[in-house]
């Protein structure tokens, strides 16, 4: 992750959920529901992912322990929605990344079996042979790759929010020279925001006024009024706020790719090659046949869609 604050934001985030969330399904990958219907905060894949074949060939190159026990061992940090974070009912995890493994899942014809670890832990879990693989919105950097071997699956960065109908214009990062932006104290955000502005004086444009505060919860409240022009978040985080904070009618996110991105990837052991590529070569069929942009663009985050499940493509 950029900027590791979970905790912070996600009773906030749930809070929006329980306000926001209508019936299931509705989603623009046509789960359930019409095109009148707005699409709902958590969506409901289950008729999606249950259309999803086995593929005997994908299965059969699975590592003869995973094959017996018909399990992945996945493990995660379940609170950052909308990677990855409890349903209402407290137990139940949910989010683009758990529809994702699922995903991989049935099409390897095996079922996912998840383990709350803290973040920290992940990569020793793998280590130790404690779980299979993990999915926890970790970026693949090349630090990480001396330790852990990656399957890219999305493409995160930085995102503006904006209020919604974007009273002020902004459509890049081009249109923030001369705004009040606002950001969390030494985040990746905080230092695009400074680097951006130097580059609106450069070319002789206004600079950017970049407001630093302690939480997203400040920079929302500040947006809402209007005291800032725009946010800088995370993609996912920004793009499930806009559609939750007073049931979607408060923010927007501005199209087009992350800025700055960079891969978020399943983790491997180093040794554990077989599982790696038969997990890749699943990932690539579901983004293929289709099944991949649906499950994103149901949960909003289809700009941070990868074209190839690439191995270790982090840097």
């Amino acid at each position: 992750m950029s900027s590791l604050r979970p905790r912070a934001w996600q009773a906030v985030l749930l809070g929006g959920l329980l306000a926001f969330a209508t019936a299931c399904g509705g989603g623009p990958d046509g789960a359930g529901g019409g095109q009148q219907q707005k699409p709902s905060a958590v969506p409901d894949n289950t008729a999606l992912l249950g259309a999803i074949k086995a593929d005997p060939q994908l299965a059969g190159a699975l590592p003869p322990a995973v094959a017996q026990a018909k399990t992945l061992r996945l493990a995660s940090n379940i609170q950052s929605a909308p990677n990855n974070f409890y349903a209402a009912d407290g137990k139940t995890p949910i989010g683009y990344e758990v529809d994702l493994a699922k995903a991989v899942g049935a099409k390897l014809g095996v079922t996912v079996a998840y383990q709350d670890l803290a973040f920290g832990s992940l990569i020793t879990s793998l280590q130790s042979g404690r779980v299979d693989l993990t999915m926890a919105a970790m970026n693949d950097t090349k630090e990480r790759q001396k330790q852990i071997d990656f399957v890219d699956y999305f493409s995160s960065g930085i995102t503006i929010m904006i209020r919604k109908g974007n009273p002020d214009g902004i459509t890049g990062p081009d249109t923030l020279c001369g705004k009040n932006v606002a950001v969390v104290q030494g985040t990746s955000h905080q230092k695009f925001a400074t680097a951006q502005s130097a580059k609106c004086t450069q070319a002789g444009k206004p600079a950017i006024t970049v407001t630093a505060t302690d939480s997203d919860n400040q920079n929302q409240n500040q947006l809402r009024t209007g005291r800032v022009a725009a946010i800088l978040n995370d993609l996912p985080s920004a793009v499930y706020i806009s559609r939750t904070a007073g049931d979607g009618k408060f923010f927007e996110v501005v199209p087009g790719q992350p800025i700055e991105g960079g891969p978020y990837g399943m983790g491997f052991a180093k040794s554990n090659t077989k599982l790696r590529d038969a997990v890749k070569q699943a990932l690539q069929s579901l983004v293929a046949d289709g099944t991949y942009g649906k499950i994103l663009q149901s949960w909003g985050v289809e700009q941070g869609a990868v074209k190839e499940a690439a191995v270790n493509g982090g840097s």
